[in-house]
C-alpha cells in the first residue's frame, strides 16, 4: 500500500491557546469515529475543530476511505497529493495549511490513540513549545525496531543536545510560532523537535499510548540507520554553520595549507639533511595534494557564503527567532498583532 498521510487541525477558539494539527498514515475506517470523539472534547471545551487530510498519492482505497470520512463531517477538510512524495512532504503541506496555534502530527493506522491530543494541548499550556509523545510501552518487534530506535534516540539526544526518549513517535505537539522558520525536506520530520529547540523553543516529553500494529506493514528498520545518522549530521551542520559555512570550510582549508607547508618543510630537510631525494618520499605530493584541498576548501567557503547570503536578502528569511515584544509594560508576541500604540494615562 502506497504511504497516505493525514493532518488533522484542531483550533482552539480563543486567543492566546494553543490549536492543534494531527498527522497521520494509512488512514483506517475507525479513525474517524476516534476523532469524533476527540473532537467532541475539544468542542465541550469550547474549542472549535477542523482536521485536514492529506492523501500521499495512494493507488488503493485511501481516497475512497478519506471521502467517506469527511461526509457528514463539516470539519474535515481532504487534501490528494499528485503522486507519493513522502511522510516529511505531507507533513510539510499540512503545516502549512495550518493557519493556527498549534500542530500534531499523528499516524492513522491507530498505533498512535487520538485520545491523548487533549493531554498533549494541556502539555503545552504548562508553558512549552513543543511536546513529544513517549511510546515508553512501544509494541513493537525488539530487534528489528525497539533497538534501533533505542541507540538512535541516544545517538540523536547526545548529538543535538535535546534529550528524547523517542524521536520516532509521530505524535508530537508544536506551536505554530516556533515552526516559522523550519523547513522540511527529505526525511527531516523526525528531527522537528530539534529544529524548534534551534529557534528557542522550550521541550517536553508525555508518555503516549501506543498499540499494537493491526492495518498495513511498517516502512521503516534497520535500513533507515544510515540515512538517520546522515541526516543528523545535516542537522548539526546546518545549525553551527548555516550562517557562517566560511568558518567550517575556512578552518578544514587553512589546516590542508598548514599540513602543506609541513610537509614541504619535511621534504627540503630530507634533501639537504636527510639524505633523500624529494623523489624518494611521498611528501611532494603530499604537499601538493594538501596545499590543492586548503584552496579549494576555502573557495568552498566563499562560495557558500555566498549562497548563504543570497538566500537570507532574497527570501527576506532571518537568522533570528523573536519570542516576545514589550513596550510600555505591554507585551506583543511576534507576527500576532501590530506594536500596541501608547496606552492611555
Amino acid at each position: 500500500m502506497a504511504q497516505q498521510e493525514q493532518l488533522a487541525r484542531l483550533r482552539y477558539g480563543h486567543i492566546g491557546t494553543p490549536g492543534c494539527v494531527c498527522h497521520a498514515g494509512a488512514p483506517q475506517p475507525e479513525l474517524g469515529d476516534q476523532l469524533d470523539a476527540v473532537a467532541a472534547r475539544l468542542t465541550a471545551r469550547g474549542h472549535a475543530v477542523e482536521v485536514i487530510f492529506v492523501d500521499d498519492g495512494s493507488r488503493d482505497r485511501t481516497a475512497e476511505i478519506l471521502k467517506q470520512m469527511s461526509a457528514g463531517r463539516p470539519y474535515i477538510t481532504v487534501i490528494r497529493f499528485a503522486r507519493n512524495f513522502g511522510q516529511t512532504a505531507a507533513m510539510s503541506a499540512g503545516f502549512d495549511a495550518a493557519a493556527h496555534d498549534v500542530v500534531i502530527p499523528l499516524d492513522a493506522d491507530l498505533q498512535n490513540d487520538p485520545a491523548d491530543i487533549p493531554r498533549l494541548l494541556d502539555k503545552l499550556e504548562d508553558g512549552y513549545d513543543v511536546v513529544s509523545g513517549w511510546r515508553r510501552h512501544r509494541k513493537d518487534t525488539f530487534v528489528t525496531r525497539k533497538i534501533p530506535s533505542w541507540a538512535a534516540n541516544k545517538l540523536i539526544s547526545r548529538w543535538s543536545g535535546v534529550a528524547l526518549h523517542d524521536y520516532g513517535c509521530t505524535l508530537k505537539a508544536y506551536r505554530k510560532s516556533v515552526m516559522s522558520n523550519v523547513h522540511l525536506y527529505g526525511e527531516m520530520h523526525r528531527f522537528i523537535p530539534i529544529y524548534a529547540a534551534q529557534q528557542g523553543a522550550r521541550v517536553a516529553e508525555l508518555e503516549v499510548n501506543h498499540r499494537p500494529r493491526v492495518h498495513g506493514t511498517t516502512k521503516y528498520g534497520l535500513g533507515r540507520v544510515p540515512n538517520v545518522f546522515l541526516d543528523l549530521l545535516l542537522v548539526q551542520f546546518l545549525w553551527r554553520y548555516g550562517t557562517k559555512p566560511m568558518h567550517v570550510f575556512g578552518k578544514f582549508g587553512l589546516a590542508n595549507v598548514f599540513l602543506s607547508f609541513v610537509s614541504f618543510a619535511v621534504m627540503v630537510w630530507f634533501k639537504f639533511w636527510g639524505g633523500k631525494d624529494f623523489v624518494s618520499t611521498p611528501l611532494p605530493a603530499l604537499a601538493i595534494m594538501f596545499f590543492l584541498i586548503g584552496c579549494l576548501s576555502i573557495l568552498m567557503g566563499l562560495l557558500a557564503e555566498v549562497v548563504m547570503r543570497t538566500y537570507y536578502e532574497s527570501s527576506s528569511s532571518r537568522t533570528y527567532l523573536v519570542r516576545e515584544t514589550y513596550r510600555d509594560g505591554d507585551v506583543v508576541r511576534p507576527g500576532a498583532v501590530a506594536l500596541p500604540a501608547k496606552r492611555a494615562s
